[in-house]
């Protein structure tokens, strides 16, 4: 149980980040993509256009999806501490 446990917790702990981290990410992706387009249509070349809607879209996702990931990670973290006890009982 010892390390096929530790294998599985990781496992879930990476996919649980993931989860919580993709709205972010996927935001700040699609509008970096479009800052692009727009850059290149109208030929303006300016490195630092992009860094004020992404951060925009950042802290728009952190508020529409904070309570959900506050959820994932509260039920992710119960979890785990229900399951120390199986572990620690061998």
């Amino acid at each position: 149980m010892g390390s096929e446990f530790a294998s599985d917790i990781a496992q879930q702990g990476i996919k649980v980040a993931l989860m919580i981290a993709s709205p972010m990410l996927i935001g700040a992706l699609l509008v970096g993509i479009l800052v692009s387009i727009f850059q290149a249509v109208t030929q303006i070349n300016e490195q630092t256009l992009s860094f004020i809607p992404k951060i925009l879209v950042i802290v728009g996702a952190l508020m529409i999806f904070s309570p959900w990931m506050s959820d994932t990670l509260t039920n992710y973290t119960k979890e785990v501490f229900l399951t120390i006890p199986k572990v620690g009982g061998r």
